[in-house]
């Protein structure tokens, strides 16, 4: 399932990226009547209540539910293995002061604090990478902490640490490479759950604004003639499905190969 989910991903991402070579019509022009019917005239799977094809649209509107989903989890990873590494590492009143000052975040829902955030600034694209990105650092930091009191209370660190190596060389030659497997899996299902997270803030008006072509932002415009032409909900929607669970299905298959007694088995 994971080499089906890597394959199908793959396949996504290459559509997108040749959506301005391939697509039948332009994305913002209607070129058909509105609510058109799937399978009618030059619109394979319909139009939406504009009157713009549907297919061209999930196409380019991939593009920005893909850079949702991955960037702000990527940069979330990195700030947060910084955070959570330090806090693990170093102890005491510092890593006191960092995980009780991120413990204010838990008091909320994810999905309500990205809201807030979005909420505050502009809508836009950046305006959903920086809500997601602030809402998953918490999140991942906590696992990244976990992970490093785990690891460097391991023999192979203390032998590191007795055979005189430096502080600088444990961290990135023995702690970091131990704690990233875990957070590398954990960040990798995560983000599946940015793309939804991402398409509801377009759906709420906080994110992707008319008329950039935007999953999220297409079920919130078919969600209107949801009785008459529900294929205009209904395509982005499997779409968003799908890729969240393909990206799921990633991290369990990269779980299990990172588990040596799995591999070994």
């Amino acid at each position: 399932m994971s080499l089906v989910a890597v394959s199908f991903i793959f396949l996504v991402v290459l559509l997108c990226l040749l959506a301005p070579y391939i697509s039948p019509h332009d994305p913002f022009e209607a070129v058909a009547r509105r609510n058109t019917a799937p399978l009618t005239g030059n619109v394979f799977l319909g139009a939406d209540v504009d009157g713009r094809d549907i297919l061209t649209r999930l196409l380019w509107g991939g593009r920005i539910s893909l850079i949702t989903g991955v960037i702000p989890t990527v940069l979330a990873t990195a700030v947060s293995l910084l955070i959570g590494m330090s806090a693990g590492y170093v102890g005491g009143w510092f890593d006191q002061l960092l995980m009780r000052s991120l413990d204010i975040f838990f008091a909320f829902p994810l999905v309500l604090v990205a809201i807030v955030v979005a909420g505050v600034l502009t809508p836009g694209l950046f305006t959903v990478m920086i809500a997601i990105f602030i809402a998953l650092i918490p999140y991942i930091a906590r696992l990244v902490r976990t992970t490093t009191l785990s690891v460097k209370t391991q023999p192979f660190i203390e032998a590191a640490r007795a055979s005189g190596a430096r502080e600088s060389v444990i961290i990135f030659r023995y702690l970091l490479p131990n704690t990233v497997a875990p957070v590398t899996v954990y960040a990798t299902t995560l983000i599946g759950m940015m793309m939804v997270l991402g398409s509801a803030l377009s759906f709420l008006g906080l994110g992707v604004q008319p008329p950039t072509a935007d999953w999220g932002l297409m079920i919130s415009e078919g969600r209107t003639v949801l009785r008459r032409a529900p294929h205009a909900t209904i395509f982005p929607g499997i779409m968003i499905v799908l890729v969240a669970l393909a990206f799921g299905f990633i991290g369990d298959g990269l779980r299990d190969a990172m588990d040596p007694r799995l591999r070994s088995r």
